[in-house]
């Protein structure tokens, strides 16, 4: 039997017991001489990570160094492209401009302001996130930590759980993280989610957001999510928690001090009849090859929490229909649903990881035809663009027209959702910005009243 069968065959178990706590150890910039393996690295090469971490944001633990890199195939592993710099994660005038003013000991306030710069021409905030998903109040005052995009979920970002684990290479959220408050959406007030949602019964959804919430206290949790099972919040039929905790941290969920604590609140939730799901970020099999994360699955699973995996697809890490019918194979024999195709975000290191969005639909297709029924959950490739979430569902031809096949899963009018549409076939566009629509016409169907929200939107804004 292969490894890879052996992998996708071997039982799962669970023995609290086994998951002692463990302590949680993390590196950043300043660490990087701690690190002991980085040592097979040259001067070079740890130069050069100095200097991509100095404008996007780095954090790894004991855990993912220690569990999930294969240190003997680097840089090229997969679990080192997703959590450690690279010299191409930067455009060349952007790493020399700031490689320049390392090596000649510049001033930090020299220093800074270049990195500054180079963050602000890095889209730091796509798809108008800042300035057309937050809300306001009776008011006028808009609600800081609150995005309400589409009208039946909202998205908030407690200000507790507004780091990770471990850091993402390619985050989207990326500006969160370096310390600039003017890129940061959170939020510390309970009472003003409350009193939002109490206002808007539309909402069936809420998604917790960050960073991570799973690096919250369980007691910080709990004042978020315990008042939404009084009978005022009936209409919030889910609670959606996205994490990578599973990935960087599953102990999280198994040996952490307040981790029975956690797993008997989500319990709680879902035996009041909340649906609980978490939505797990995962970009390889390998995140779900370890005993930690699968006695975490388990475990959560034993909870009523519905775990769903949805990651995006990044060039030098998972380009490759293989690791993704590999990995959809693998959640589902955990009991993760598979959910997510993404395409990378127009923002931070696009230009290292972007893929082309041809290569992304055969990509998909190809994985897509090594899984059953129960992998073919998974939507995509989908484009998290400001008008909505548009997925690709294909290349074909239409009056003798090359053309992307396109449709809404989410849009800003729900009128627009699941209505076909086409773009002229470019084989090297990247993000739907890119994209021209088909046969001749001037403007996509929805562009007029996609404008119209827009000019309003920022109207108030001003």
């Amino acid at each position: 039997m292969t490894a890879q069968a052996q992998s996708l065959t071997r039982p799962i178990t669970f023995n609290a017991a086994r998951f002692e706590p463990v302590p949680f150890k993390v590196y950043t910039q300043r660490d990087f001489d701690q690190i002991a393996p980085l040592a097979k690295l040259s001067d070079a090469q740890r130069f050069e990570m100095k200097v991509v971490s100095s404008v996007l944001p780095f954090r790894v633990n004991q855990y993912v160094i220690d569990e999930l890199i294969d240190w003997d195939n680097i840089p090229a592993d997969p679990m080192f492209q997703l959590t450690f710099p690279q010299r191409g994660m930067l455009a060349p005038e952007h790493f020399d401009r700031i490689a320049t003013l390392l090596e000649r000991g510049a001033d930090k306030k020299d220093v800074d302001a270049a990195v500054d710069a180079v963050r602000h021409e890095l889209n730091p905030h796509p798809a108008d996130q800042m300035e057309m998903n937050m809300p306001r109040d009776e008011h006028g005052n808009r609600l800081e930590g609150i995005q309400h995009k589409y009208r039946e979920t909202v998205l908030f970002f407690p200000s507790q759980g507004q780091t990770c684990h471990s850091y993402c290479t390619f985050c989207f959220r990326w500006a969160q993280f370096v310390g600039d408050k003017e890129l940061r959406i959170a939020s510390s007030e309970a009472e003003t989610l409350h009193a939002y949602l109490r206002h808007h019964r539309e909402v069936t959804d809420l998604l917790f957001t960050g960073g991570d919430p799973m690096v919250m206290k369980t007691r910080h949790l709990r004042d978020y999510l315990e008042p939404l099972l009084k009978p005022e919040f009936d209409h919030i039929q889910t609670i959606r928690i996205g994490t990578k905790a599973l990935t960087f941290w599953p102990h999280r969920f198994l040996g952490a001090d307040d981790a029975d604590e956690l797993i008997a609140l989500l319990e709680r939730l879902t035996e009041a009849g909340k649906h609980v799901a978490l939505m797990t970020h995962f970009n390889h099999w390998k995140e779900l090859d370890t005993e930690a994360t699968q006695a975490a699955v388990r475990r959560l699973r034993k909870a009523g929490v519905v775990i769903r995996g949805q990651g995006p697809l990044i060039a030098h890490l998972n380009d490759d229909p293989d690791v993704w019918a590999r990995m959809w194979k693998t959640q589902v024999r955990l009991g993760i649903v598979p959910y997510y195709m993404f395409v990378e975000r127009d923002t931070g290191a696009r230009n290292y990881f972007e893929v082309p969005l041809v290569r992304a639909w055969e990509i998909y297709r190809d994985a897509m035809q090594q899984v059953s029924g129960l992998g073919r959950t998974a939507r995509g490739p989908s484009m998290s663009a400001s008008p909505g979430k548009v997925e690709i569902q294909g290349v074909t031809e239409v009056a003798g027209e090359k053309v992307f096949v396109l449709r809404f899963i989410q849009g800003r009018n729900p009128d627009w959702v699941q209505r076909p549409f086409f773009a002229k076939f470019d084989p090297q566009a990247t993000w739907f910005d890119h994209l021209k629509p088909a046969f001749g016409d001037e403007k996509w169907f929805w562009e007029d009243e996609y404008e119209a929200i827009r000019d309003d939107k920022l109207s108030i804004e001003s």
